[in-house]
């Protein structure tokens, strides 16, 4: 066969292009296999103790028994299908018993407001010394963090003092990091804020006896400006750059951004669309980036209107009205969690205890509802892998692969499936360890193995 163009002759063309190529694998390596929590608890800092996530389990397992003791009823209320209440009702229950909270986030910004510096002083030392008991008890969540105030001019000094007390105290009390440790950084306005976030770990990590990049960021996603800078240009990217491998998160913070977009209080709320856009241009400039994703919180808290003094009790009408309230709001949270899920963030806030059995039983209905659908297109999606190996073909679409292994590792994390459900999907167990696509086509290439 005849042709004009030599390999020489392209040569520098392909060196150029492999150049391009090697840039966009290392900025882009596709999802990462790493536990995402479901949700990120917020509580303010001087109420937090070595036992409130236990706590919170017990009052999140009292609101479910109280106003959804069956299936039916948390079917019913939510509005997912009755098929599934049996399973959802029942793993929901066992979840809120084990592990109700799986992300805790410490709170010194608006969940806690300005106060003396000597009292936040005191809270912070005292949040690290509970943090410290709650580690030697083992009583934390498999994640945990803090949120300090933002790095602006006059909140500068207080938020590093926050943080400087906080880990010194933490390191000196436990002698390491709890696993999943974060800092929340609130209120980004700027790369700079970022890089001085950066500047501060830097030096405060020797000074603890911290390896260096042990403390790991989160950013908050609440001001126009995270989102476009004063050039017009995404602002996310450098941002995330500028941590230089801290970041592990992006969360949005609803009523910030939207009071930000001059959006009136009334309307603010999870499902407007301003906080759409913004969450698909954290996709856009995210995905496959390995920086997790995370929605906010319905900010409308669960609470039933009648309160029992314990003297009479409640009449009938009275829990009738306090049921149909919870209900209510109930619903809201769930249509707002749905809605998150349906976007791909698979991630949120919950500020009550009320509101986690909606967190759990909205995330296991939609992971139930997708088993199927999803086994059969990673089974097909094997297939196709096997079949190019057995053709001496490269399989060059593992970020894809990943993506479809990340729905069942996210539902078997957090208790939505069982792993007999998730192996139906033609995984073995020891593959489904692995958490990685990439691992599991090349243990499959040198097995011959094909689906």
């Amino acid at each position: 066969m005849k042709s004009s163009l030599s390999k020489d002759s392209l040569a520098d063309v392909r060196a150029t292009l492999s150049a391009a190529n090697k840039k966009v694998l290392a900025a882009y390596p596709g999802e990462s296999p790493r536990r995402q929590p479901v949700h990120s608890v917020y509580g303010g800092a001087h109420l937090f103790k070595a036992d409130t996530a236990t706590k919170l389990g017990e009052l999140a397992v009292k609101s479910l028994l109280d106003y959804a003791p069956d299936g039916e009823t948390l079917a019913v209320a939510l509005g997912f299908p009755t098929s599934l209440a049996a399973r959802v009702h029942q793993r929901v229950l066992a979840k809120l018993r084990r592990e109700a909270v799986e992300d805790f986030r410490i709170d010194f910004e608006d969940g806690y407001g300005p106060r003396p510096d000597a009292e936040e002083d005191g809270h912070a030392e005292a949040a690290a010394r509970q943090t410290a008991l709650a580690m030697a008890e083992r009583t934390l969540p498999p994640f945990l963090g803090i949120r300090i105030k933002c790095l602006s001019d006059e909140l500068f000094a207080r938020a590093v003092r926050t943080l400087d007390v906080f880990v010194t105290t933490l390191m000196a009390e436990a002698g390491r990091l709890p696993e999943n440790f974060v800092i929340t950084q609130p209120k980004v306005t700027a790369v700079e804020q970022v890089s001085a976030l950066v500047a501060v770990l830097d030096r405060l990590e020797p000074k603890v006896g911290l390896a260096p990049g042990s403390l790991k960021i989160e950013l908050m996603v609440e001001t126009t400006q995270s989102i476009f800078g004063s050039d017009g240009r995404v602002a996310l990217p450098a941002m995330v750059a500028a941590t230089r491998g801290r970041c592990t998160g992006a969360h949005l913070g609803t009523y910030d951004y939207t009071a930000a977009c001059n959006v009136t209080a009334a309307y603010q709320s999870m499902a407007h669309p301003a906080c759409d856009f913004a969450k698909q241009v954290m996709q856009v400039c995210l995905a496959g980036t390995g920086v997790h994703l995370s929605d906010g919180a319905t900010n409308v808290m669960p609470i039933p209107p009648h309160k029992d003094s314990g003297a009479g009790g409640l009449s009938d009408e009275q829990r009738r009205q306090n049921r149909a309230a919870v209900h209510d709001i109930w619903r809201l949270n769930y249509r707002h969690i749905r809605h998150s899920l349906e976007s791909a963030f698979y991630q949120g806030w919950d500020l009550h205890p009320a509101q986690l059995p909606v967190r759990y039983a909205a995330v296991y209905a939609f992971f139930l509802e997708g088993l199927e659908a999803a086994s059969g297109r990673l089974l097909a999606f094997m297939g196709k892998a096997a079949q190019a190996t057995l053709l001496g073909d490269v399989f060059d679409d593992a970020a894809t692969g990943q993506g479809l292994l990340n729905f069942f590792l996210r539902g078997l994390a957090c208790g939505a499936l069982t792993e007999a459900e998730v192996l139906q999907g033609g995984l073995t167990p020891g593959e489904l360890q692995s958490r990685s696509f990439s691992s599991i086509l090349k243990g499959r290439q040198l097995r011959g193995a094909v689906p």
